[in-house]
């Protein structure tokens, strides 16, 4: 796996804890960084798309429909 290198500031507080759990667990911290990354991005881009979607529908860009026809689609009327 090839990799690269980021450089991240953190408050001091969250890198004593990383720092902590890196030594009681004997991992290295960037293990806990890659992990924490990885588990979370596809979340942060989901809501991005999201929040990106609904400005574009606000804008008029992308076609939406009432949610009463949705309803009443689903039968929920």
């Amino acid at each position: 796996m090839s990799t690269g290198v980021l450089s991240v500031r953190l408050p001091h507080d969250i890198k004593a804890r990383l720092d902590t759990l890196a030594s009681s667990t004997g991992r290295p911290a960037a293990f806990y960084v890659r992990q924490a990354v990885t588990q979370h991005l596809a979340d942060l881009e989901y809501a991005y798309a999201l929040r990106s979607e609904a400005e574009a529908i606000r804008r008029g860009e992308v076609p939406a429909r009432p949610l009463e026809d949705v309803a009443a689609d689903l039968g929920l009327d």
